[in-house]
Parts: structure tokens; sequence; C-alpha cells
């Protein structure tokens, strides 16, 4: 190692502007002499010279400050990917539609890295999940997920059969399209599309959503951060056996949107708070708390109409003390956040 600080870049190399913006960030970077390393598979679309080819691996941002994300939220979950064994911090620049998890657009891109050269940002951290698949007490799968872990039918003409379960006990038995077990970043995801609920970045939960469930009981639920999920796939609604189908799958886990397991009937998917968390570098706002800046990040991102609000900003409660609070660069301790689903602009399963 040499002392210096190394900041991986990750950008969606199948859209130009990506591209474009990457080499920007790879040379205002360099320039201010940070080392910065690319991926081995963008390299030949990024063709930046001056940065460290590296493999596809977690090991791209071991020791890396931070790894910056060019691309829609499809983009920062697969960066995520990378960054979360390194315990590195993502920064997304928003190059998609909505991009919830991004903390800046392009057009402030030379200022975003001059912040992140001054250190002028903090880290949240973001729950994640950790999920198992049992089938008679085997376990099939382990995975995990920073939005969401949902249960899907595979099968468009039918429903899924499942009974859900929280801490040990059950809950209700759906004929339904899926279950989302979400995290409080994945309550603006695939559980907002659902009809759950929108949880702000300070409030530690799970979200257990069914997704369009015949039942009368069928509404979006908040639960402890601490409670165990669970899903118990009973099979297609409706389905009669038939001869050569003993073995298909009657539904599927998606981890969001880019990690699946067939999930046969008879199986049981938990879902667990995740001991690994998730870090989003935050550009410095001064005079906003956490909840502010989040606050604003729905209007912005939705296109709320606030017109009229007279409001005074001075009067928002203050933000957490500096103990609890963001860390600053190279600080000490941290923050629970929250943020999106598999972006739509670019679907994260393709």
């Amino acid at each position: 190692m040499n002392g210096k600080r190394t900041v991986l870049v990750v950008a969606h190399v199948g859209r130009p502007a990506a591209v474009r913006n990457a080499r920007l960030v790879v040379d205002l970077l360099t320039t201010a002499g940070v080392t910065v390393r690319i991926l081995g598979p963008e390299a030949a679309e990024l063709r930046c010279a001056g940065a460290d080819v590296v493999p596809a691996t977690a090991a791209a941002a071991e020791d890396a400050e931070m790894v910056i994300v060019l691309g829609g939220d499809g983009t920062l979950l697969r960066a995520a990917e990378l960054a979360r064994p390194a315990g590195a911090p993502l920064l997304g620049v928003n190059l998609g539609h909505v991009g919830f998890l991004a903390e800046t657009e392009p057009d402030d891109l030379a200022g975003a890295v001059g912040q992140v050269v001054e250190h002028q940002y903090t880290v949240e951290e973001r729950m994640t999940v950790e999920v198992t698949v049992r089938q008679d007490g085997t376990v099939l799968a382990t995975t995990w997920a920073l939005n969401e872990a949902s249960v899907e039918k595979v099968a468009r003409q039918r429903m899924i059969e499942v009974v859900t379960e929280i801490d040990g006990r059950p809950l209700s038995r759906w004929a339904c399209d899926g279950v989302v077990c979400a995290t409080p970043t994945g309550s603006t995801a695939y559980a907002f599309s659902a009809g759950g609920p929108i949880v702000w970045p300070e409030v530690e939960a799970l979200l257990l959503v069914p997704i369009s469930a015949h039942a009368l009981f069928a509404g979006p639920m908040v639960v402890s951060p601490w409670s165990v999920l669970a899903v118990e796939l009973l099979g297609m609604s409706g389905r009669q056996s038939r001869p050569g189908q003993a073995g298909a799958a009657a539904g599927v886990l998606w981890c969001d949107g880019r990690r699946s397991v067939d999930l046969p009937a008879g199986a049981r998917i938990e879902v667990r708070r995740g001991a690994q968390p998730v870090l989003l570098a935050r550009l410095a706002a001064a005079g906003r708390s956490s909840g502010a800046q989040f606050t604003d990040r729905l209007v912005a991102k939705f296109g709320l109409p606030v017109t009229g609000w007279r409001g005074r900003p001075a009067a928002v409660r203050p933000g957490p003390g500096a103990a609890n609070g963001p860390r600053a660069a190279g600080g000490a301790g941290v923050h629970p956040g929250a943020g999106p689903r598999p972006g739509t602009e670019e679907d994260s399963r393709a």
C-alpha cells in the first residue's frame, strides 16, 4: 500500500452519458492526486488511461475510500455487491430517471467530486436483510438484500398460496402475487409500488407488504427491526398437479431484483436484519438533518406539489447530536438511513 487515497468508479457503460461523466470523474480525481480504479468489464468502454483496472470482484473495493457510481439505481445496487464486503461507502450520480439512491446529478458533478476530494461528506448506514431459504429443514440458499427480498409467482395466470409468520407465530394465509419483505431503504422501492408506506431514514424497521392478496386482512405492516419474518410457500393457487411437474418451481425469490432463487412448493423463506450494512455517502448539507434531507429528496424525486408552504426552515428540529449523528469522512459513529426499488430506468434483473 502506498498510503494514497483510492476511489473505485463504477458506471453503466451502456449509457453514453455515464461513460462521458465517468471519464470526467476519473480525470478530476487523478488531477487531485487520488488513485482511481475501474472495473475490468468496463475498461474498454471507459478508456481511462489514468485509472487502474481491477477485476469485478469484492476485492475491487478493498481499502477504497469510496465507490462512485454513475448510472441508475440498478447500477448502484450492482456496485453495492462490491462495496458492502469492503465497508466502502457508495456515492451515486443519477443518470437514470428517479435514481432515488443517488446523491447528486450530472450538472453538479464537478462540485460533488470537489466535496469528495475535500472530505466534505458524511456516511449513513443502510440496514440490509439476510435471507435463508429452507425446505424440510435443509438450507437451499442464503443471500442478502439492501432493498427487499420478494417472494413472487412464476406463472402469470396463477397466484401463489403462502402463509406468513412473524417472530415464530403464524400471521395469515394469502393467495397473492407475492410478498415483499423490505428495509427502510426499500420502502421507496418495490414495497412502495406494492402499496407499502414510505419510511424515513431515522426509523429502523422491517416491512411486510403483500402483493395483490385476495384477503380482507392484507395491508402493509411495519415491524421491529429485530423481528424475523418468514414466508412459507404452499404452492400455486388452484394448481392441479400433472405428470412431469413435480419438480417445477412454484415461485421465485428475488433479492434487490438481482439475485434469484427458484422456490419449490414447501419452501420456507426467512428474512432477518443483516449483520453488515451498506454505507451511503452523503454530501455536506449545512443546517439540514438527515430527515430534512430525505423530505427534500422525496419532493424532488416525485415532483410533489409544495407551492403555498409558509413554514420556516429555521424552525425545523435539529439533527442528531454529534455523538449519534452521521460520521464525517474518516470519523467514528454512523447512523441509519433509508432510500428505493431496483430502478425503473434500468431493470437490474436484466
